[in-house]
């Protein structure tokens, strides 16, 4: 699955203002799932106009955050996203969601369990059964990660679970192993580690697709990706954007590219 963009108000987010011409111009690959990010009604219907059959929901999961920046709780957000899902299921298009700060907030501190149940509940009144847990703010750690992954795949065994994780403070990999030890399969990740919410104070990148990779194949664990492509596509990010990123392997290069004789290790 790809994310290609969102489609969501320019003004608030003027990155992602080309949304439209991005996917209207790229060349889709035949099995590959195209996803966009909608907010509301009006960035589902471009997104049927654009040709898209996959678009992703998101609510916060926090109340002070929610209520900060829209005057609503998260779970009033995600009822009002009935008009979405009525739309999706008479148009075809498929639905998922996302729920943001979902292990902590830069406005109250930790999120509880509690609280991200109740919004999944909401997501699951309106149809949604794919849904991802977001470290919008890259405050979650190992031990929180498995505690919500576990709880929420016993609550809710119907749902497809994602993690999304941000490495804002260096945990990234290490929330995906607990994750993994949890039975979550499934991860976000951005080539050469890009991205990041601009509305979440001194946040970073998502953990980087190549980092990710890399570590799986070392741990044994089959991606079905091609890590040198991967890297190649990292590698010419940075050049388009003419910076380095947060991105480990693409400074330290492949364990496996770092192989000495004992000839030259002497030396």
């Amino acid at each position: 699955m790809i994310e290609v963009g969102s489609f969501v108000r320019p003004k608030a987010v003027p990155q992602m203002a080309d949304t439209d011409e991005v996917v209207r111009r790229m060349k889709r690959v035949d099995g590959v799932e195209y996803r966009v990010l909608v907010m509301n009604l009006r960035g589902l219907e471009r997104a049927k106009a654009a040709g898209i059959t996959k678009a992703k929901l998101t609510a916060s999961a926090s109340r002070a955050h929610s209520l900060a920046n829209i005057n609503k709780t998260p779970e009033e957000v995600v009822r009002g996203f009935s008009e979405c899902a009525e739309f999706a299921a008479a148009n075809g298009i498929e639905l998922s969601g996302a729920i943001s700060t979902a292990f902590g907030c830069s406005m109250e501190g930790r999120v509880s369990l509690e609280q991200v149940l109740s919004v999944i509940s909401c997501f699951r009144e309106i149809g949604v059964k794919e849904l991802s847990l977001s470290d919008t703010t890259g405050m979650a750690n190992p031990d929180q990660v498995y505690e919500y992954s576990i709880k929420v795949k016993k609550q809710f065994p119907d749902v497809n679970w994602f993690l999304h994780f941000h490495n804002t403070r260096g945990m990234g990999l290490a929330n995906v192993i607990a994750g993994m030890m949890a039975g979550i399969d499934r991860y976000d990740a951005c080539f050469a580690g890009l991205g990041g919410c601009p509305f979440a104070p001194g946040a970073s990148g998502n953990i980087a697709t190549e980092d990710l990779i890399h570590m799986c194949h070392e741990m044994g664990i089959q991606t079905g990706y091609d890590l040198d492509a991967v890297l190649s596509i990292g590698r010419s990010i940075q050049q388009m954007i003419g910076h380095d990123t947060a991105s480990f392997i693409l400074k330290a290069g492949k364990c496996s590219d770092i192989v000495y004789s004992p000839k030259e290790k002497k030396n």
